[in-house]
C-alpha cells in the first residue's frame, strides 16, 4: 500500500477499538437532517463534522469552485482544532453510505496536510451497528485541541483549465464516478446542466462495493484500476464527480489497491458545467 496504515478500518477491527481513548471517531455523514440524526443516534463517542461547514466552503457562485470548494488552510485549521484533532492523533471517519461520501472526503482531506493516522470505516455507521458498536444520542463532550498547523494541501488538485488540457490528451485520463445516468445526461438532480465533460470516462463509484456495501478486497480493486489507467500514471489521471466529495470515494479505493492516489478535480462537473460553453463544452450521448 501507499501508506503503512490501511485507508480503510473493518468494522469488527473498530469494535474491538472501541475502549481506546486514542481514536477520535468523526461522524461525517450528510445531506437533508444529517446533524439532526446525528443527534438521534451515532456512534458512541463520535463527533460531527459538517460537509457544508467544516470540510467545504460553500460559495454563492458554483461556477467558482464548485459546490464543495475546499476550505481555506486557516479555516481548516480551525475545524480539526474545534474537533480536538492533532497531528499525532488518530482519526476514524465514518458516514451513512458506505464512505462514499464526506467520510472520504475527510479522509482526503487529512491525508492532503499530511496527516497519516486516519481510516474509513469499511461500510459505514450502518455496518459498524451491525457489528455490535454501541449507539448513543448523548452529547459528546470533548477537548478541542491547539492550533493544527495547514500550510498545503499535498496530493494532486487540478484545477479547471488543468482539466481541460487533460481531456483530450492521450497520456492523461479523466475519470467521472458519478452513476452512469448521470454521466450519460439522463439524468440530473444536483447541477444545472446534464451531461459530462468531454473526453471523461466513466467508472461509477458505486463499482468499487461488494454486493454487502464493502469495498471489494485490495486485489480486485487493483486490477479494475490498472486496467482503467492502463499506461497512463496515477499523477495524470485525474477524478471528479459532482463536486469534488464523492470522487474520494475512489481516490480511497485506489489508495487501498496500492495505486498512487490521483488528482482530485474539487470543482468537478458543478464547475464545469456552469462554465463559458465556447471554451467548457458539456457532452451528452
Amino acid at each position: 500500500m501507499s501508506n503503512t496504515l490501511s485507508p480503510l478500518i473493518h468494522p469488527e477491527e473498530l469494535v474491538k477499538l472501541q475502549e481506546s481513548s486514542e481514536i477520535i471517531l468523526i461522524d461525517a455523514r450528510a445531506g437533508i437532517n444529517a446533524e439532526e440524526n446525528y443527534k438521534k443516534e451515532h456512534l458512541k463517542g463520535a463527533r460531527y463534522a459538517d460537509l457544508n461547514k467544516d470540510l467545504a466552503t460553500v460559495e454563492s457562485d458554483p461556477a467558482q469552485g464548485g459546490r464543495h470548494p475546499l476550505p481555506s488552510f486557516e479555516k481548516f485549521s480551525e475545524v480539526l482544532s474545534k474537533l480536538g484533532i492533532r497531528p499525532s492523533s488518530y482519526v476514524v471517519i465514518y458516514d451513512d453510505k458506505n464512505g462514499s461520501n464526506a467520510a472520504a472526503r475527510f479522509w482526503w482531506m487529512l491525508r492532503a496536510i499530511g496527516h497519516e493516522k486516519v481510516q474509513v470505516v469499511n461500510g459505514g455507521l450502518q455496518a459498524a451497528i451491525k457489528a455490535g458498536f454501541p449507539v448513543s444520542a448523548e452529547i459528546e463532550i470533548f477537548e478541542p485541541a491547539q492550533k493544527y498547523p495547514v500550510s498545503a494541501w499535498n496530493l494532486g488538485l487540478a484545477d479547471i483549465e488543468v482539466v481541460e488540457k487533460a481531456r483530450n490528451n492521450n497520456e492523461n485520463r479523466v475519470i467521472d464516478v458519478r452513476d452512469k445516468n448521470r454521466f450519460d445526461g439522463l439524468t440530473e438532480p444536483l447541477d444545472l446542466i446534464a451531461g459530462h465533460i468531454p473526453g471523461a470516462i466513466n467508472v461509477p463509484f458505486s463499482e468499487n462495493l461488494d454486493e454487502n456495501g464493502f469495498y471489494h478486497s485490495a486485489e480486485i480493486l487493483h486490477q479494475k484500476y490498472s486496467q482503467i489507467l492502463g499506461d497512463v500514471k496515477p499523477e495524470n489521471t485525474i477524478v471528479h464527480c459532482g463536486s469534488g466529495v464523492t470522487a474520494c470515494h475512489t481516490l480511497l479505493a485506489m489508495d487501498y489497491a496500492g495505486i498512487e492516489i490521483p488528482k482530485l478535480y474539487v470543482g468537478s462537473w458543478s464547475e464545469w458545467s456552469r462554465n463559458d460553453r465556447d471554451m467548457f463544452t458539456q457532452e451528452i450521448k
